[in-house]
């Protein structure tokens, strides 16, 4: 099959899908198919390199920037082909250019809203996203012929608010990491903070951004004394600064000790961590608890992630908000041995079902599904 991504950003600092997206693509060309992945990108920013297996267009975003505009992108796809379009996150141009273009082609167009039909994330800023449905890509989502969800919860998602249309659940992979990667990314956050080597270390690692509860897992840290822990924040600035979220840092109970870092240009700090926390209002998916759980680090987050299989496969905890700061101290209170046994069996839970092989595989069939329909 001939197969088109269309991504609004690759840009690292817009989290989980410029990566997932990129693996997905290069899983599907891995299998045999033609695979393209277009994106944009703003004046001024770059995207990483990477082993692609597909074929990779970026072009220029224009003015209003936010709205991942792109007249060049729009005229390279009046003059190409597909047998299914695949458009990732709503509420953009990109999902304009994608519906024209799977109209023109009489093509599939199957949508993924990455977590953006949610409940928290689908209210916040409803009024915009009002307007985008209807002036920004008007039409999209009736003339999709299908849904990709990355969890059961996102493909219940989808139901609620009405579409019929159907949805293939087929969730992100996560590469596991090597002994030898794992130890050199340690090195790497260690000879930068060499703090990090003297204490166990909780890691928040995501955006910077208010979905992510950053600001109120700061306030429960804070609230008791959490021993010789130290939590490392580390992250993209989006919605909020790096000196903005040092600044809800100060104040803690004395001898609290916590760290935050714009995580740009380093590789992921996984590996000096011994459990890993993300508290957000919402996820589709969550593709940095695959990678912990990749790397063998135990979570605890929140039940408004898909993650309720961290409790049945003994790799750590998923609970209501109300109920985090009581997990959180039962994880702290674990001991180092049992936080790695935890973290070894979510290495072994993601390496049996979360490969990138099994979701290009369950796409790929349903992309045929939609062509033969």
């Amino acid at each position: 099959m001939r197969l088109g991504h269309i991504v609004p950003s690759l840009e690292e600092r817009y989290g989980g899908p410029s990566k997932s997206v990129r693996a997905l693509a290069n899983a599907q060309a891995s299998l045999g198919d033609a695979v393209e992945i277009l994106s944009t990108v703003e004046p001024g920013r770059t995207i990483a390199p990477g082993p692609d297996a597909s074929h990779l267009e970026v072009f220029p975003r224009r003015r209003p920037f936010r709205l991942c505009r792109s007249p060049e992108l729009r005229r390279y796809l009046g003059g190409v082909s597909y047998d299914c379009l695949h458009s990732h996150s709503l509420w953009l141009m990109t999902l304009r250019y994608a519906g024209q273009t799977a109209r023109r082609l009489g093509t599939p167009l199957v949508i993924s809203p990455r977590g953006m039909l949610s409940g928290w994330a689908y209210a916040h800023h409803r009024w915009r996203k009002r307007c985008a449905e209807f002036f920004i890509h008007p039409g999209a989502f009736r003339s999709a012929a299908g849904w990709h969800a990355t969890s059961p919860e996102e493909a219940d998602d989808i139901r609620r608010l009405g579409f019929q249309q159907p949805v293939c659940v087929s969730p992100n992979g996560v590469a596991l990491p090597s002994a030898a990667e794992l130890a050199a990314q340690r090195a790497a956050w260690w000879k930068q903070f060499p703090e990090l080597a003297e204490r166990p270390v909780v890691l928040f690692y995501s955006r910077f951004h208010r979905k992510k509860r950053l600001r109120e897992l700061l306030g429960l840290w804070h609230s008791a004394s959490r021993g010789d822990w130290q939590l490392l924040i580390a992250g993209l600035p989006e919605e909020f600064s790096l000196a903005e979220v040092q600044t809800w840092t100060r104040g803690g109970p004395s001898g609290s000790s916590v760290i935050v870092v714009d995580s740009t240009g380093l590789p992921p700090p996984y590996a000096v961590a011994s459990l890993f926390l993300l508290p957000s209002h919402s996820e589709n998916f969550g593709l940095v608890i695959a990678e912990a759980l990749a790397a063998g680090v135990p979570a605890l987050v929140t039940d408004s992630t898909p993650w309720r299989g961290l409790a049945a496969n003994g790799a750590g905890w998923c609970v209501p908000w109300e109920n985090y700061d009581a997990a959180l101290q039962a994880a702290l209170t674990t001991g180092a041995a049992g936080l790695a046994a935890m973290g070894e069996r979510g290495r072994a839970w993601m390496a049996k079902e979360f490969s990138w092989e099994r979701a290009a595989g369950l796409l790929r069939d349903f992309y045929r599904e939609l062509t033969h329909d």
